[in-house]
């Protein structure tokens, strides 16, 4: 008997038919002799309606309101509080056992950053009771509890956070991810129209290429699935088709120099000029960032003839409201100044075949340069390079550069 953590995102939940056909999946795993624990995400859209409907809350009177974290994910949560119950409703009348259970009730334990919460702990002996009685145990993804009883959710993406934490604590023998696509793809197949479906691909190439925009998984639960050396199975919710298996590193993966490309839009380019050069400023000044949770990338700095310093470093758009106030006290306190760059994209290639390979760089520089796009940036890595562009020209620039290194051929 082996135990296997399916997961099911939004849209292969949006509807009372396809709950029904997940549930049939999960019971088809329960009859083959597994014992299955099976992680939803919110139905649909549900999280963006909840987070319009905020929006509008917070407009009333003509005067913008930020609400307070907690209070978001005190409205998030019930996302995935309906579709749980959902479910087990749907196991049942496919005649076997299952009970639902939410992030708190399973002791999902996080950290007191509400919005993007990390998962310190989950008490398995409950989950594991229900399986040893034959039942199909769901979970609410995205989701968890403070050791004080407050809820949180886990970012966006965080089901999947669930489903390899879930995989990792209780052993599992694979991680199926259940989405509107067939796996991962050479790039997103919404923008490059001859972007091709990937066999496997390894934890180190799939954590670059989240983070660099791949929305499939969050970075977070690679990260947790190469920890834990838990195989995850992406696949498509509606055929039985292989999907993609994310696993560790074969000498053969290292013959394809470049597994797939990436392309991060809505960037923002925070400029601090005026610094005073000396030690110790930098940690000052990344310190704060970090304290508002915000996560930056693409970090330059440059030393002028006047012994300042300027310093440069990208965020995401939505990190903006969090990362002006730190910013705004830096100044004040450094007598510096600051500026904000918006519509700015990164497109990026990975592949852990760069470490033994040259002239990768050269090539994809070259093909961006054909295509009269402006490199702003560059950033790079063992296993990826980054070009910060122009906004406008991003989806050109992931299909030439998708093209450069023929991805749609299969290797």
């Amino acid at each position: 008997m082996g135990l296997i953590v399916q997961k099911f995102g939004g849209t292969s939940v949006g509807d009372a038919e396809k709950i029904h056909r997940a549930a049939r999946r999960a019971v088809q795993a329960c009859d083959e002799g597994n014992q299955v624990v099976v992680v939803v995400s919110a139905m649909g859209h549900t999280t963006d309606h909840l987070i319009e409907l905020a929006d509008q809350v917070c407009q009333h009177g003509g005067k913008p309101y930020t609400p307070p974290k907690r209070e978001m994910d005190q409205l998030l949560v019930t996302g995935e509080q309906v579709t749980i119950a959902l479910m087990a409703m749907a196991i049942s009348a496919q005649g076997h056992e299952a009970i639902s259970f939410t992030g708190g009730q399973i002791g999902l334990i996080t950290d007191q950053s509400f919005s993007k919460a990390r998962i310190q702990s989950i008490d398995k002996q409950r989950i594991f009771k229900q399986l040893e009685q034959g039942k199909i145990v769901i979970v609410a993804g995205f989701q968890g509890i403070t050791p004080e009883g407050e809820y949180t959710t886990l970012g966006r993406g965080g089901s999947n956070a669930t489903l390899v934490a879930l995989g990792a604590v209780l052993k599992a023998d694979v991680c199926e991810n259940y989405t509107d696509v067939d796996g991962i793809y050479t790039a997103d197949p919404r923008i490059v129209k001859n972007a091709r479906k990937i066999d496997q691909i390894t934890y180190d190439e799939m954590m670059e290429l989240s983070g660099l925009g791949a929305s499939v998984l969050q970075t977070r639960a690679v990260e947790f699935a190469k920890k834990y050396n838990v195989p995850i199975h992406v696949r498509n919710s509606q055929n039985d088709h292989e999907g993609t298996w994310i696993v560790a590193e074969t000498r053969k993966m290292e013959d394809i120099v470049v597994s797939g490309a990436a392309l991060k839009k809505d960037l923002i380019r925070v400029t601090i000029k005026d610094v005073p050069d000396r030690p110790g400023i930098a940690a000052t000044i990344f310190g704060k960032i970090a304290a508002a949770k915000v996560v930056v990338d693409d970090i330059i700095q440059n030393v002028m003839m006047d012994k300042t310093a300027t310093i440069s470093f990208t965020v995401e758009r939505g990190d903006l409201a969090d990362i002006r106030a730190s910013v705004d006290q830096l100044t004040s306190e450094l007598g510096a100044h600051a500026s904000f760059q918006a519509d700015l994209a990164k497109v990026s290639i990975v592949g852990i075949g760069m470490r033994t390979h040259t002239g990768v760089a050269e090539r994809m520089f070259q093909a961006l340069a054909d295509a009269k796009i402006n490199i702003q940036n560059i950033t790079t890595s063992e296993i990826k390079i980054s070009c910060i562009i122009d906004k406008g020209q991003a989806d050109t620039a992931l299909q030439v550069v998708h093209d450069a290194f023929k991805l749609d051929k299969a290797r």
